[in-house]
């Protein structure tokens, strides 16, 4: 009997990699074949080649959405249409029997050509509102999984699941030993992990680099400050790590944290939230997003499992501050998360997936 094969897309940012990173070895472990359709250059192809070697990748024209003005505007929808073209193509030469978007813009032709070649196709929105590619995706799919219930009201209701987070496996195998061996820790002070996200953050890298000699004295630091951010002037700085992007390492590093300073990318901080990570959130502003981040980060605080500091309001003295009421708030914090709904697993994710396959 032929193994079936579902086929999984998503890019643009780490974000819409994730999930698919996540439920790849479940997958596989139920038989499946996979392939992922991507961008020719986008962080997906970087991240699913590295992981998953073994893994057929394709690339696809993909032009961004984009809701400004812009010249790109009148020349991306034809990249768009080569891509549902190319899409197609490989869909036909592969025939899954069910195809998985995690969203962004490299997904909106492959969901476009599944419902051509009459695919069922099951989309996962991870915000609280749901991103430009999956609203123009949503006529296309057969269902529609959310982590936040309060997604749902955005969403057809006949055909649209709030299913809660999915963690991948491996985050809980991390190790706090290891993680200060990584980054060669000479004490025992408590461990602050920053993460910017997978581009990075100039505004959160500098409103640490401006703080490292109050932060140093009570903080070991690991930065993850995105790529190219490295700053070489204190590389030899006792207590301070950088790193530009981490895959297999990190699991160590989240386990050696004891608080994280982030942005409000719905996958890390159900992640952090997870693992039992007081975080003190910093969301991408209105002015350079849809505002979305905002929304989870709220979300966040309102159910307290997190501080917020909004991006507008960060300064070198207001993250200290903000850094402060985080340290003071840890046990009511902890207290809240040891009570939140425990995520699903990857196995149990893909069942739910699988149920829309023909």
């Amino acid at each position: 009997m032929d193994k079936k094969t579902i086929v999984l897309t998503g890019g643009g940012t780490a974000g819409h990699v994730s999930l698919n990173e996540a439920i790849i070895p479940s997958l596989q472990e139920e038989g499946y074949s996979i392939h992922y359709i991507g961008s020719h250059d986008g962080i997906e192809k970087e991240l699913i080649t590295k992981n998953f070697p073994d893994l057929p990748y394709h690339s696809i024209s993909s032009g961004k959405l984009r809701r400004y003005f812009s010249l790109k505007n009148f020349t991306d929808p034809f990249k768009v249409l080569a891509g549902i073209g190319q899409a197609f193509a490989i869909l036909k030469k592969v025939k899954p029997s069910i195809v998985f978007s995690k969203g962004g813009f490299v997904s909106v032709p492959v969901v476009i050509a599944a419902k051509l070649s009459n695919i069922p196709v099951v989309i996962h929105e991870s915000d609280v509102s749901p991103g430009l590619a999956n609203k123009l995706a949503q006529p296309f799919a057969s269902h529609i999984f959310t982590v936040f219930r309060e997604t749902l009201e955005y969403l057809p209701k006949e055909k649209s699941t709030c299913t809660g987070s999915v963690v991948r496996e491996q985050l809980f195998k991390g190790n706090k030993m290891r993680g200060f061996k990584l980054c060669q820790f000479e004490n025992r002070k408590p461990v602050l992990l920053v993460m910017g996200g997978s581009l990075g953050s100039v505004v959160l890298n500098d409103a640490i680099r401006s703080n490292l000699p109050e932060l140093l004295k009570d903080f070991n630091v690991i930065h993850l400050c995105g790529k190219g951010n490295v700053d070489s002037s204190l590389l030899e700085l006792k207590g301070y790590k950088q790193f530009e992007y981490v895959t297999t390492e990190l699991p160590d590093l989240i386990s050696a944290a004891d608080f994280v300073v982030s942005r409000a990318g719905s996958n890390s901080i159900f992640e952090f939230l997870a693992l039992k990570k007081p975080m003190l959130l910093i969301p991408l502003s209105s002015s350079k997003s849809r505002g979305d981040q905002i929304l989870n980060a709220r979300l966040f605080k309102n159910q307290g499992f997190a501080e917020v500091l909004e991006e507008e309001q960060l300064t070198k003295e207001t993250f200290l501050k903000s850094l402060q009421t985080l340290i003071r708030n840890k046990d009511s914090i902890l207290d809240a998360m040891s009570k939140a709904e425990r995520p699903k697993t990857p196995k149990e994710m893909i069942k739910l997936i699988l149920q829309y396959e023909k």
